[in-house]
């Protein structure tokens, strides 16, 4: 009887020495169910693909469910605040764009502080814009697009995935640097631009690579550049902005992945591990690629800083147009 009860005090300290360990490093038993990343645009674009891509690595390692949800809406703020709000516990992510920089600036009465309200994980990759237009309209350069457009001003338009967003920004970037002037039309998405920018009925969309790269691909419209400061490894052929006569004009596009604030360090620590190696796999570098996307997979401190830079330097395009969105 003795030993028994010996071994049930040992068993009994030991179970005790687990819950102690436990509630020390909450990322021991993470995860032990499926994670929801948050997108806050509407199905069908980039972030999607980088989801599904980077979760099947995630299952692969963990033998969890990885759930995309998408709530589009309000310029990504609705995902964006479900984000800040869910439980701070790892299985509530949300991966963003540059519209989340965007909004700091352009809407002053966020629902959320689009820095303090958030934990950082990983800029996940960056991406060059293009610069495309139809088929049907005569412009087979962008110095043939510029002399176009000055030829009958206001003559033109160029979508947007919507209000603020950094396809938004670029046109109006384009417009204001060129000289230029044209109608902004604002959509829902990708796909509603998509769906008038083929046949004609608007004539300009610069927007994130890999979201219209598989349109480019199939000849439905036609790509004059890209908007990274070098050319596009995938697309050796097409110029960037700068070499296609616009001097200076630079923007980049990004997927960062966040987690609610007070989400454990540990539980950060193990989700950016997962991430990093994820980038890493032949099958997400050759998805990314094929968009004219690379992989960063940086730090949380690197990603913060990266993200006061992009929330400072929209900030400035933003001021410069007189944008403002309630």
């Amino acid at each position: 009887m003795n030993k028994i009860k010996y071994l049930r005090y040992i068993a009994g300290f030991a179970c005790l020495g687990s819950a102690v360990c436990a509630a020390q490093n909450p990322a021991a038993n993470y995860p032990n169910k499926p994670i929801r990343v948050i997108i806050p645009t509407a199905a069908g674009g980039g972030s999607d693909q980088i989801v599904r891509q980077m979760g099947q690595h995630w299952t692969k390692v963990w033998g969890q469910q990885i759930v995309l949800d998408n709530r589009p809406g309000a310029g990504m703020t609705i995902g964006i605040d479900i984000a800040t709000k869910a439980t701070p516990d790892g299985y509530s992510l949300v991966l963003v764009n540059p519209s989340h920089a965007i909004n700091a600036t352009l809407m002053p009465k966020l629902p959320y502080h689009p820095v303090n309200d958030l934990i950082a994980i990983s800029v996940v990759a960056t991406q060059a814009l293009g610069v495309v237009v139809p088929h049907s309209l005569p412009a087979k350069s962008v110095k043939e697009l510029i002399a176009l457009v000055k030829a009958k001003p206001k003559a033109y338009s160029f979508g947007s995935s919507g209000p603020g967003s950094a396809s938004h920004l670029a046109g109006e970037m384009f417009t204001g640097m060129t000289g230029t002037q044209m109608e902004h039309i604002a959509y829902k998405g990708t796909g509603p631009v998509l769906m008038d920018l083929i046949p004609g009925r608007v004539h300009l969309y610069i927007n994130p690579m890999l979201a219209i790269i598989n349109q480019v691909n199939a000849g439905q419209m036609r790509l004059l550049a890209v908007t990274s400061p070098k050319r596009v490894a995938s697309l050796p052929d097409i110029p960037t902005m700068i070499e296609a006569g616009v001097p200076g004009y630079e923007a980049m596009s990004w997927y960062m992945l966040l987690a609610p604030a007070k989400t454990p360090l540990p539980i950060i620590d193990k989700i950016h591990q997962e991430t990093v190696n994820a980038l890493k796999t032949r099958e997400m570098l050759d998805m990314l690629a094929k968009g004219g996307t690379e992989a960063v997979g940086n730090t949380p401190k690197e990603a913060l800083q990266y993200l006061k830079g992009e929330i400072e330097r929209w900030g400035q395009v933003i001021t410069r147009a007189k944008l403002r969105k309630e």
